[in-house]
This record gives C-alpha cells, sequence and structure tokens, in this order.
C-alpha cells in the first residue's frame, strides 16, 4: 500500500515564507504527475501546482504564480512546495497528491497539513 507523508505547514504571519512536503512510503509506484490541493473554510478543494514526474514541467493556478514553486525529489519520492509571499488568502488545508501512470486523475492523497496566514 502506498502512502503519502506530509509535513511542513503551520501559523505564520503575510509576507512569509513556507515550505511543503510530501514524501511517499510504502510499496512502490510509477507517478505520473504530483500536485498540491487546498481547501479553505467553507470551500471547495482548488487546485494550486502541479509537477509532471517525467521531465518536470509545472503547472500553477493564477492565485499563485510567481509566489509558490512546486519541485519534485526523485530518489525519495517526495515533491515540495515552496510558498514565498504569503497572504492571508492563502490559509487552508493543503492536500499532495499522486497520479499513478495509467490513472485519469490524482489517486493518492496525502492527509492534508493546516497553514493559517495572519493579516
Amino acid at each position: 500500500q502506498v502512502q503519502l507523508v506530509q509535513s511542513g505547514g503551520g501559523l505564520v504571519q503575510a509576507g512569509d515564507s513556507l515550505r511543503l512536503s510530501c514524501a511517499a512510503s510504502g510499496r512502490p509506484f510509477s507517478a505520473y504527475a504530483m500536485g498540491w490541493f487546498r481547501q479553505a473554510p467553507g470551500k471547495g478543494r482548488e487546485f494550486v501546482a502541479s509537477i509532471r514526474w517525467s521531465g518536470g514541467s509545472t503547472y500553477y493556478s493564477d492565485s499563485v504564480k510567481g509566489r509558490f514553486s512546486v519541485s519534485r525529489e526523485a530518489a525519495r519520492y517526495a515533491t515540495n512546495l515552496q510558498m514565498n509571499n504569503l497572504l492571508p488568502e492563502d490559509t487552508a488545508v493543503y492536500f499532495c497528491a499522486a497520479q499513478r501512470v495509467g490513472a485519469s486523475e490524482y489517486d493518492i492523497w496525502g492527509q492534508g497539513t493546516q497553514v493559517t496566514v495572519s493579516s
């Protein structure tokens, strides 16, 4: 069984930076992409960023473009989300996810981690 274990997060002030990490454990798998999503209180889950495992192409939502950076560590099957210049509207529970090769959508999810940005 594969698990994604997240770390990082916490309470920061507007303008600060945080780094979230997500590493796979358990049975090895082949990833097509790994991504980050977030869910703010009272809102649905939204896409934040993703990275293709082969080639490393990255994608970002307009709301985080230029402030967030997603990367991968191939040896650890891990992905990191560097968040700079955080805004109060970035407050949410952040989830990492993996889309396995052959899957039509993200099919493995991390446990979620809280990010709170105070103004």
